[in-house]
């Protein structure tokens, strides 16, 4: 999931801390290269199928984001706040048949094809599997199966979304398997690391 790469339509904690909306929207250029990258690498096998989901721009414009089309797509992430826009592609993804959909950002720097890796691995013993980020969020969501009210009630964006996540997964008898931490880039502070 990702937002389009032009200023004041992406990253506009970077912008505020201190970027600018221009070098904000290249950063956020780059993470979504990157991001497109490790994704191109895992359909490379054959076994998964990458999908864009776009907010900020129309799937002709995300096609055009896209290194190899025949196992990558494009689609919109439609309306909603974070969590509904979530559910959207998870559901999507398991309507369509997919035996296991996994979700990561497009602010992960570090991410590679071994992290998507273990996330499917996870997925074969459980049905959920999420990945901490250092932030309170997490960095990575994957579901086996359908699951009608994980994201609800979620304060997005605060310290409390992977423990409130977890809450929402116990009742909901999914027992998420745990990944490796990861940081996320969202404010100027973060950028320190990423060289």
């Amino acid at each position: 999931m990702a937002r389009w790469p032009a200023p004041r339509r992406c990253k506009s904690r970077l912008a505020a801390g201190g970027l600018g909306p221009g070098r904000a929207a290249m950063v956020q250029q780059r993470l979504l290269g990157h991001a497109l990258a490790v994704l191109a690498q895992c359909t490379a096998a054959g076994d998964v199928q990458g999908r864009l989901a776009l907010a900020g721009a129309g799937p002709a414009a995300a096609a055009r984001l896209l290194p190899c089309r025949d196992r990558l797509d494009a689609v919109p992430q439609g309306r909603g706040v974070l969590g509904e826009r979530m559910a959207r592609q998870l559901m999507a993804g398991l309507r369509q048949g997919y035996r296991q959909v996994v979700l990561v950002g497009s602010d992960l720097p570090c991410l590679s094809a071994a992290d998507l890796q273990l996330a499917f691995e996870a997925l074969a013993q459980t049905p959920c599997v999420l990945g901490p980020a250092g932030d309170g969020g997490y960095w990575l969501v994957g579901l086996n199966r359908g699951a009608t009210g994980l994201f609800a009630g979620i304060d997005w964006g605060s310290e409390q979304v992977l423990q409130q996540t977890l809450l929402r997964a116990d009742q909901l008898g999914l027992a998420p398997a745990l990944l490796p931490l990861q940081n996320d880039l969202d404010a100027v502070t973060d950028l320190l690391a990423w060289r």
